[in-house]
């Protein structure tokens, strides 16, 4: 493994760490990505390994998720302001966010990527999701009472096909249904990038939670049609 004092120049900057991000969607790479690299640097200048981001990220995030949980019942009793939980989950789950993208360039830039930190990497963004969902989950329930459980199942399981599709595209084997980057085709894509999509789930707990669980239903259905097209697709490419 490379140590970051191998480096051909030991004083990256922050243009080196993004240079080397693995996109995202077109949020992610505008906001969440110039973010993770600047986590990036401090991180390098500090001597921390990648999985130091890792478990920050893990941390940070389930805490923020927890935090949402707790306050869900206040916030719909009318305790606790609103405005107050969304800020801290779009303040929270954006920053653990960037942390995610800032330890995969860290590794890149210093050579200290391996095997294991890509497994502790997966592992930790499908905790901190799973904590994300329970939280919007929570939101909904406690907000709306007769939330369906079965909305809430199929909610929980959809979301996850992003991560999968992700973890997927990663190898030799990658490809992609719609190659296109034109500027409509990377707006239509926002749907799916996650820097947005929590951006959005969190404004959504600022200003109208009761909207949390049409938030639900949105995605639910847009997961849901990606992962029956990402089927079809793989489907007929292996039957040619």
């Amino acid at each position: 493994m490379q140590s970051a004092t191998s480096l051909a120049d030991p004083r990256p900057t922050v243009a080196d760490f993004h240079r080397v991000n693995r996109g995202g969607g077109l949020f992610s790479e505008s906001i969440s990505q110039w973010l993770g690299a600047v986590f990036a640097l401090v991180a390098q200048r500090l001597g921390l390994r990648p999985t130091a981001l890792t478990i920050t990220n893990l941390v940070l995030g389930l805490a923020t998720s927890v935090t949402v949980v707790a306050l869900a019942g206040p916030v719909a009793a009318g305790d606790v302001p609103a405005w107050v939980v969304g800020l801290l989950a779009l303040v929270g789950w954006q920053v653990a966010y960037s942390l995610d993208c800032a330890d995969g360039q860290l590794a890149r830039v210093t050579g200290q990527g391996s095997a294991a930190g890509a497994r502790v990497d997966v592992l930790c963004d499908v905790a901190a999701q799973i904590a994300l969902v329970a939280a919007l989950a929570a939101t909904a329930v406690a907000q709306e009472p007769g939330t369906p459980t079965w909305l809430v199942a199929t909610f929980a399981g959809t979301w996850m096909v992003n991560l999968v599709t992700s973890v997927m595209q990663a190898g030799p084997n990658a490809a992609s249904m719609v190659t296109s980057t034109s500027l409509p085709v990377r707006l239509v894509k926002l749907v799916r990038d996650y820097g947005a999509v929590v951006f959005v789930a969190a404004l959504v707990l600022a200003v109208a939670p009761a909207l949390v669980l049409w938030v639900m239903v949105a995605f639910t259905i847009v997961n849901g049609g990606f992962l029956l097209a990402s089927i079809a697709f793989s489907a007929r490419a292996s039957l040619r």
